[in-house]
């Protein structure tokens, strides 16, 4: 620029430099608009969801809607949280959950109410079985919703594959990795104290409690919590979430009694104080304890602070 000020007086190379200029201009334009038309390109994307189907997105989602509770975890761990504009009646954490609309009870949605807030995506779940399920998410997409559905996580290991699929859809597959890293890093860090236990203790989880008691057996995450725990359940040889009566229970004989009943008051206090139960180990040794509900239960982020709950309750002197 300076040159072309020392060189004003020639008029006819003045006149070049604006030609040769705006031919550069031009160029630069060209190439400009080339860059944009590749990156409107890469960023049409696909991911396949758990029904099987490639969603393909244009752009990354800016708002979205959560119809489950670990999904909702899922997003806010990986720092999506405050664009979530619609969520579950049971989105408790973490706090700033508690704040988004409710558009489901995470059985059935408010249809009417999703297709009013125009989501980008709706991260939805599937059993993979529950026709309804499937053809309300069909009646979303119907509408031109764009829904992506993840079947509910029945280990470890479908937590962090649900992870990296939604980390994938919000493009921040590097935090999806580094998420995933460090849940396993605290699952370690438990395994750790507990690996040294030789005689691991009898344990009944129970998740429901008189008249009807379930517990968790074989299959289903909570046993994977247990396993990881280095715990014995005493009903492991149980598949599923089963009924079992008091006397069952009385037979089995558990050294620590853990329930996840949360709806109930002081659930610890009703179980000690059960009529015939005070022949149970853990009744007399007043070793029963109430873990936490949403942690132990919900098939998301917090699955290492699950397999530590667990662990400090059963085997406290191992976390002093």
């Amino acid at each position: 620029m300076k040159k072309m000020l020392k060189l004003q007086w020639l008029s006819v190379m003045m006149l070049s430099l604006i030609l040769v200029g705006c031919g550069a201009k031009d160029e630069a334009t060209t190439k400009e608009d080339i860059t944009k038309e590749d990156q409107i390109e890469k960023a049409s994307y696909k991911v396949k969801d758990d029904r099987g189907i490639e969603v393909e997105f244009d752009e990354v989602p800016k708002t979205i809607i959560s119809l489950q509770p670990s999904n909702t975890e899922i997003l806010f761990a990986l720092g999506v949280g405050n664009q979530i504009v619609g969520a579950t009646d049971y989105d408790t954490y973490p706090e700033e959950a508690q704040k988004i609309e409710r558009v489901s009870n995470s059985v059935t949605f408010n249809s009417e109410r999703i297709l009013a807030l125009k989501p980008d995506v709706v991260i939805a779940y599937t059993t993979g079985k529950d026709e309804d399920n499937l053809n309300a998410l069909k009646s979303l997409e119907d509408a031109g919703v764009k829904v992506f559905a993840i079947q509910s996580a029945a280990s470890f290991d479908d937590v962090y594959e649900d992870i990296e699929q939604i980390a994938t859809v919000m493009g921040i597959e590097d935090k999806g990795a580094k998420l995933n890293e460090d849940i396993k890093s605290k699952i370690a860090e438990v395994q750790a104290k507990v690996k040294d236990v030789k005689a691991p203790k009898n344990i009944y989880l129970e998740i429901s409690p008189k008249p009807d008691i379930y517990t968790a057996g074989s299959g289903t995450f909570q046993q994977e919590i247990l396993n990881i725990a280095n715990v014995s359940n005493v009903f492991a040889e149980l598949q599923g979430w089963k009924k079992v009566t008091e006397e069952d229970v009385i037979a089995k004989n558990p050294e620590v009694i853990l329930t996840t009943v949360g709806y109930t008051k002081d659930p610890e206090a009703e179980i000690l104080t059960r009529d015939g139960w005070n022949s149970i180990t853990a009744i007399q040794n007043k070793a029963v304890y109430y873990i936490d509900n949403d942690i132990t239960n919900r098939p998301g982020p917090r699955i290492g602070e699950a397999v530590e709950l667990v662990a400090k309750a059963v085997y406290p002197e191992l976390f002093k």
